[in-house]
């Protein structure tokens, strides 16, 4: 019997039947000028003008990220759609296969989305340390046994969920000892993938259950599901695919602090804040699966973990974190503006790599307020 079923007889039906009534009645209402769309059809739009921003401006960002190899972007200024705009997709020839997953009723695409996925199941990792499954400091090996690294035994009793996370697990690509735990950051993506085995070992639930059951389902992201990856490993082969309006639903209960429309996602506060915080010292950019604005300085996601003196995307304001997948797929949420930007499509290209981040900034601030 596993630790879910053995603790929390009742749990595996809460799961898939709606959060507790406790977190709803502990957790206070989010923004109330935030709005939250029952359905596609009705989403309600927002005009440039209205926002108090220059539509000239927008359209000139709006193409530069169609020039830069881009399949849709989609901006909400609190909630609302101000900005959607779709380009026919690119070919993908970056190594990644199978990244277009169709069209949606709308006939727009629906891709998966690389390492945007982390920050999703960073949420779903909150969700069950809230509901008593599961505690981030749990040693790994607690849920997965011994062996799922290539550490010794020793060194991988002590990795916990939160060093997956965190991305200091000290561990090399090939799950192999590198560095002491907690002392260097690596963004370690076959690590970061026995965290979703957590997940479904800990609740006996599978990946597109569970998911609908405590995030999908209640946000309305209909188009979203974990799809498998052909050209990837078998134990990191489940990717996140999505369209640009599912991710914008995912961005807006983020910002609007783990509710949606008045139910409770995730009612704790403590851990979305520590979500969006630095984890570590090494690189004070990334929180638990997410990437931060707000720090001087930052480590590149490459082997050479690069550091980067100023903040992530300089032209950005500095609370902006962002979810970030490779072929440059961007989920941005933007408190302070009010606002929730998606990106999809292929490699933008640029100089340096990943140089799509602040040049499409650049352009967005000359149309703010």
């Amino acid at each position: 019997m596993n630790r879910f079923n053995k603790v929390h007889p009742i749990i595996r039906n809460c799961a898939l039947t709606g959060f507790l009534s406790l977190a709803a009645a502990c957790s206070p209402a989010p923004d109330s000028n935030l709005y939250f769309p029952a359905d596609d059809a009705g989403w309600e739009s927002i005009s440039p003008e209205q926002a108090g921003w220059d539509s000239t401006a927008l359209d000139a960002a709006l193409d530069l990220a169609g020039e830069r190899n881009s399949s849709a972007v989609l901006i909400l200024h609190g909630g609302r759609i101000m900005a959607e705009r779709y380009w026919e997709p690119r070919e993908v020839t970056e190594g990644y296969t199978n990244m277009r997953q169709g069209v949606d009723a709308d006939g727009h695409p629906v891709e998966e989305v690389a390492s945007v996925q982390k920050s999703v199941v960073a949420v779903l990792t909150g969700i069950a340390q809230e509901r008593g499954i599961l505690s981030i400091d749990d040693s790994v090996s607690q849920y997965l046994g011994a062996g799922w690294s290539q550490a010794s035994a020793e060194q991988e009793q002590v990795i916990t969920i939160r060093h997956l996370m965190s991305m200091n697990s000290g561990l090399a690509s090939n799950l192999e000892y590198e560095a002491p735990l907690g002392e260097r950051w690596f963004y370690n993506t076959p690590a970061y993938h026995r965290i979703m085995q957590v997940l479904s070992t800990v609740t006996g639930i599978e990946a597109n259950e569970l998911t609908g059951a405590w995030l999908t389902e209640r946000l309305g992201m209909d188009n979203s599901s974990w799809t498998i990856r052909s050209w990837s490993a078998a134990n990191m082969n489940l990717g996140f695919s999505t369209n640009a309006r599912d991710l914008a639903r995912f961005g807006l209960m983020v910002q609007a602090k783990g509710t949606w429309d008045g139910e409770v996602i995730i009612a704790d506060r403590d851990y979305l804040a520590d979500m969006l915080a630095p984890s570590q010292q090494d690189n004070p950019a990334y929180g638990y699966l997410w990437w931060l604005n707000s720090e001087e300085v930052s480590r590149s996601p490459g082997a050479g973990r690069t550091r980067v003196e100023g903040r992530l995307i300089p032209s950005a304001p500095p609370d902006l974190v962002a979810a970030q997948g490779a072929l440059d797929r961007k989920l941005y949420v933007v408190p302070s503006m009010n606002l929730i930007v998606v990106r999809l499509g292929a490699a933008a290209g640029g100089d340096p790599p990943g140089a799509f981040n602040e040049a499409f900034w650049q352009a967005l601030m000359l149309a703010a307020p």
